[in-house]
């Protein structure tokens, strides 16, 4: 069976449910942005969402894919990088309990913890601590890593580090690796063009691109953006929300449908579907079957809070993904 390795941020996701859009102006982050803050900061949201209800996971985008491909009964692992205290701990210990076996590398400062702060429209405010996460570098990787991984997914909050992703493609296509990119975020793919471009045109087989994403990269509205992105690589996907996603392989467009849902909190949903994109790829589907159950995750995953779904959503989609296939 087909292996993937993740690469990206070691969060701890805290999804703390508001009550009011009020704690927001309190804190000064403006809604629906993702914010990055220092450990003090962190620790005094902490304090002042004390009162609202919360839920714990290992978290981070690339983490969040390798754990819906390993839910799926994927073989995965997960390079990242954790401090050494209670939330590493946690963090470990929750990827090992779904499955995947975690090749983590500790840093000098605290594991990195992401407050995602869901205001009652279902809107995300992420106010996010780094920590021992940015330390990942260049040097903590070696060639011995990526041996026997099939694909390698790389998230895109990473790319302000260009020497470390430098390194992971030079292992990666060493051992023929097919390399998977999502974009992460517009701010991050206006920040590294030029870079980007020239690693998608010489290492990356698959790129994964939100709307916004795909715009900022090629100017572009969607259908536009999906031909570009493919001119640079093998497949490209463009997700467009609530009317799904497009995807395109040489000559082959596919327009896939989004999933009838009904939305409580949109955490996770372009996780969940490149986790169902690629567990597609990893059993030799067709595109439009990947795209399919992509979008069968995403639809999942967004109602519920977090980018995790327990054991009988997962149960719903894995009763429901032979029916796609067929």
């Amino acid at each position: 069976m087909k292996k993937v390795l993740g690469i990206g941020n070691a969060l701890v996701d805290i999804m703390t449910i508001l009550d009011s859009e009020e704690f927001l102006k309190k804190i000064e982050i403006q809604k629906g942005s993702m914010q990055l803050v220092d450990s003090d900061i962190s620790t005094e949201i902490m304090k002042l969402s004390e009162s609202f209800k919360k839920e714990l996971s290992s978290g981070g985008s690339a983490a969040n894919t390798i754990h819906g491909l390993a839910n799926l009964g994927t073989p995965t692992s997960f390079i990242g990088k954790t401090g050494d205290d209670s939330y590493g701990k946690f963090f470990s210990d929750d990827m090992r309990n779904n499955g995947i076996e975690p090749l983590l590398l500790k840093g000098t400062s605290d594991t990195g913890r992401a407050i995602a702060l869901i205001s009652p429209d279902s809107e995300r405010t992420f106010a996010t601590y780094l920590g021992a996460a940015v330390e990942l570098s260049d040097t903590d990787l070696t060639k011995e890593m990526f041996f026997q991984f099939d694909y390698v997914y790389i998230e895109g909050y990473l790319l302000q580090n260009h020497n470390l992703i430098e390194k992971i493609l030079e292992f990666a296509s060493h051992h023929d690796c097919k390399i998977c990119l999502d974009l992460a975020s517009y701010n991050v793919v206006e920040q590294n063009i030029d870079f980007l471009k020239r690693i998608i045109i010489d290492y990356v087989d698959i790129v994964f691109a939100n709307e916004e994403e795909a715009k900022s990269f090629t100017g572009h509205e969607p259908e536009q953006a999906l031909f570009e992105l493919a001119e640079m690589c093998g497949i490209a996907v463009v997700k467009i929300g609530k009317n799904g996603s497009l995807v395109k392989q040489g000559k082959n467009i596919y327009k896939i449908q989004a999933t009838q849902s009904n939305c409580i909190d949109t955490t996770g949903a372009g996780d969940a579907y490149a986790a169902g994109f690629i567990y597609g790829l990893a059993n030799d589907l067709a595109l439009d079957k990947c795209g399919a159950i992509g979008s069968l995750l995403a639809g999942k995953v967004i109602e519920v809070i977090g980018a995790k779904m327990n054991e009988s959503v997962w149960n719903e989609i894995k009763d429901q993904i032979p029916a796609i296939i067929e």
